[in-house]
């Protein structure tokens, strides 16, 4: 099952990337033995089934999408020359790539200006958004809604910066009357709206969030860590396209390519609207930026060496699949969102399952009916483990009970958060498979009904 089609690729690469250092006297590196070496990845290769099979269509559970095989085989390829993207010095070819890479990005939210580099990950790509934030607006607050993600709160403590969470609305986004209170006090210097909430895929009102922002005059940082690449999807509600619209209006946007864009872990980006936050990154280094006059990444970042490889994969991916509005890669998001619709629908249809609501993306938040919401959250584990030995693997999320509101009529609410089941519908592959997933979850549930005596 594990895709090998590519590996010949990425030998005649190899060729070609080994005959561009044909100029340089002959050189071989000392071998580590070859035969041991194939011993210890075979070990490897049987330490690593000790894993849910992430790469398959009936893993919907957490938020792991697998790796285009170009991405895969484009890192690989940089591996051989292993460059640092922090100076040109160390990365010529993939600090050009990064750039382009960047821009392409950058472009995708209507951005031709602006200041932006890749990250080791999505946290690292809102730590320095929200390093900059407390720069521009020192002693002022950071807010986010209380379901964004807990990094924000995290971050904003490792900075010492000013953090207070804001109410989430029953759907899981910001309150935006919540919010106009806290922003009416002057104090506040930067809100983060979350395009995308990694347990629930709510998408914060950005038209609103805008709007307030204006009036009260704080900074906009869209944390599009998950949804962002979701700006090209032609198959969102009206009111999710509204947000994305808008998105080109905030200050600073993250997104993580090693999550909707194909790529491998240790990939994120940040942006900035204003190209002038440069100035706040600005450095001496005795020894790294001599080898050109050109901007040296390391220059307009927090972190020092980062992998090339990063950005050489990311590269090629975009090569092959631009970030355009219905090209190949919008629709591989829009069939994760229908196969998110798909099986919200047949959830709601279902006389033991209720939905809390509609996805707003490709993340779907259902639990088993019970009389009570321990009983709920009891449930959800039972049908969890079962759907597991089955090989259906699910997520289990523990999320307000408010957001369940509409479906607990008569149901004792005897705890303030609900454990409940959680699909992240991500592969592309997932619309196809929605009816084999849909009978095996249908037997799941149907098996811990009638443990509990249901009728």
């Amino acid at each position: 099952m594990l895709e090998r089609e590519s590996l010949r690729a990425l030998a005649a690469a190899l060729e070609k990337l080994d005959g561009g250092f044909a100029f340089m006297p002959d050189f071989r590196t000392k071998s580590l033995g070859v035969e041991r070496s194939a011993e210890v990845l075979g070990e490897v290769a049987e330490r690593l089934q000790d894993n849910f099979p992430y790469f398959h269509p009936m893993y919907a559970g957490q938020m792991l999408k697998p790796p285009h095989p170009v991405a895969r085989m484009a890192y690989a390829l940089a591996m051989w020359i292993n460059p640092n993207n922090h100076a040109l010095d160390g990365g010529r070819a993939s600090s050009a790539m990064e750039r382009e890479a960047v821009a392409d990005i950058a472009k995708m939210f209507g951005w031709e200006s602006f200041l932006g580099h890749l990250c080791g990950g999505g946290t690292i790509a809102n730590l320095e958004a929200l390093w900059v934030a407390g720069q521009l607006r020192p002693e002022k607050k950071i807010l986010a809604s209380e379901q964004a993600h807990y990094t924000h709160n995290r971050i904003s403590g490792v900075l010492r910066l000013n953090f207070q969470s804001v109410a989430c609305d029953s759907r899981g986004r910001i309150d935006v009357e919540a919010l106009a209170e806290l922003a009416a006090t002057g104090d506040v210097g930067t809100v983060v709206a979350t395009m995308g909430t990694t347990a629930t895929g709510a998408v914060d009102p950005l038209p609103e969030i805008l709007e307030l922002s204006t009036k009260y005059g704080f900074r906009v940082h869209a944390d599009a860590a998950y949804g962002g690449y979701f700006a090209l999807a032609g198959n969102l509600a009206d009111e999710t396209a509204a947000s994305f619209q808008e998105i080109g209006r905030v200050d600073s946007i993250v997104i993580d390519p090693h999550k909707h864009g194909l790529q491998p872990y240790g990939c994120g980006c940040v942006l900035f609207r204003d190209p002038g936050v440069g100035k706040l990154y600005r450095h001496d280094s005795p020894y790294t930026y001599f080898s050109s006059k050109d901007l040296h990444l390391g220059e307009i970042s927090l972190e020092c060496s980062r992998p090339g490889a990063a950005a050489v994969a990311l590269w090629a991916t975009q090569r092959l699949l631009p970030l355009e509005k219905g090209g190949q890669f919008a629709q591989g998001l829009e069939q994760g969102r229908r196969a998110a619709l798909l099986l919200h629908e047949k959830i709601c249809g279902d006389r033991w399952l209720m939905a809390a609501f509609a996805p707003e993306l490709d993340i779907v938040i259902f639990a088993p009916r019970a009389d009570s919401v321990s009983k709920i959250s009891e449930k959800s584990r039972e049908v969890f483990e079962v759907c597991g030995k089955n090989n259906l693997h699910l997520a289990l999320a523990e999320i307000p009970v408010k957001f369940f509101e509409r479906q607990l009529g008569g149901v004792r609410v005897d705890r303030e958060t609900v454990r409940c089941l959680r699909s992240v519908m991500m592969k592309p592959e997932h619309e196809e498979w929605i009816e084999r997933i849909w009978q095996v979850l249908e037997a799941g549930v149907e098996s811990s009904a009638r443990s509990s005596g249901a009728d």
